[in-house]
């Protein structure tokens, strides 16, 4: 690491977030709540709480939007040093709500600040400071410009020696299937860490066939935790498997934000030197807190919430 870079970096579009009350539809509200989300700056902020030096950046709108994000990150822990307010296009956003009992989520991102990321708008030197690099598919979706700035973000990170993990991250509502697939599976090559969904793996690589995507995965370089598979997560590395139960919920308030929970305790135990199958373990106690409340990054917990139940010790309420 050099000087003035955290451990891990991490950029992409965190957009203002907005939705009723009480889990009602947006028609029939009279009040939205105010909030914001973006899988990179959750799983920032996850990381911050569990200890990791960590940098977001990405472009947002000099308006109060971007500016609240920025301020919030920052409070967090999260280096936003290299984050960028933009007087020419607004900050993303988007609007939850649910639907006959099914999340819908209707984003106003077009033309926003962060979907005008450009190659030239990375601090290079910054990026070669880190340890690790972890990006999105998602920020490969919102456009050309934006797709060419993670593929040079890639390269730079490859020629430093700067590891690089890759969540997919598929968000078919800003791209079809056929485009995620041509940008995506070339990047999955240079990954040292994948953390895809299985369903993403099935769409990805057309097929359910639990052994050809198998097969598919053992191609790649990367060490690929594969989430989602029944009640475990699945462990690839070098050819060798390892299935990785879920840490239990005791209920389950909202499932938003438990990926990139997920995510952020996995990079936080790559950082506190535990091997990938300990990392998981962490991971799933991060993921399993999360959806016990309701938010996309408010409920990630602080590292001694997750310590604690690491080490099984018993909860002292009063």
């Amino acid at each position: 690491m050099r000087e003035g870079s955290p451990q891990i970096v991490t950029f992409g579009e965190t957009m203002a977030l907005f939705m009723p009350e009480e889990h009602k539809a947006i028609e029939r509200a009279s009040k939205l709540e105010q909030g914001f989300g973006g899988a990179e700056s959750n799983v920032a902020i996850g990381l911050a709480r569990l200890g990791a030096s960590v940098g977001w950046f990405g472009a947002l709108g000099n308006d109060p939007f971007g500016k609240l994000i920025l301020k919030t990150l920052r409070g967090e822990g999260v280096d936003v040093s290299r984050a960028n307010l933009s007087g020419e296009a607004p900050t993303g956003m988007m609007f939850r709500e649910h639907v006959a009992g099914r999340l819908a989520v209707h984003y106003f991102r077009k033309h926003s600040a962060a979907s005008r990321m450009r190659p030239e708008d990375l601090d290079e030197d910054y990026i070669r400071g880190a340890k690790l690099l972890h990006i999105t598919g998602i920020t490969t979706a919102l456009s050309d410009s934006c797709r060419s700035t993670v593929r040079r973000a890639i390269d730079v990170a490859k020629e430093a020696g700067v590891q690089i993990s890759f969540d997919p991250n598929l968000r078919l509502k800003l791209w079809s299937i056929e485009e995620a697939r041509e940008t995506l599976l070339p990047l999955i090559q240079e990954a040292d860490y994948f953390l895809p969904g299985w369903d993403e793996l099935k769409l990805l690589y057309q097929t359910d066939d639990y052994k050809e995507v198998k097969a598919k995965l053992a191609e790649l370089k990367a060490i690929s935790v594969v989430k989602g598979m029944g009640d475990s997560t699945i462990v690839l590395n070098k050819g060798e498997e390892t299935s990785i139960p879920f840490y239990p919920a005791e209920q389950v308030v909202d499932t938003v934000g438990a990926g990139d929970g997920f995510c952020a305790g996995f990079l936080a135990g790559l950082m506190k030197g535990m091997s990938p199958v300990e990392a998981v373990r962490l991971a799933s106690i991060n993921g399993s807190l999360v959806v016990q409340m309701r938010g996309d990054w408010e409920a990630l917990p602080e590292w001694d919430v997750v310590e604690q139940r690491m080490s099984a010790k018993a909860w002292v309420e009063r």
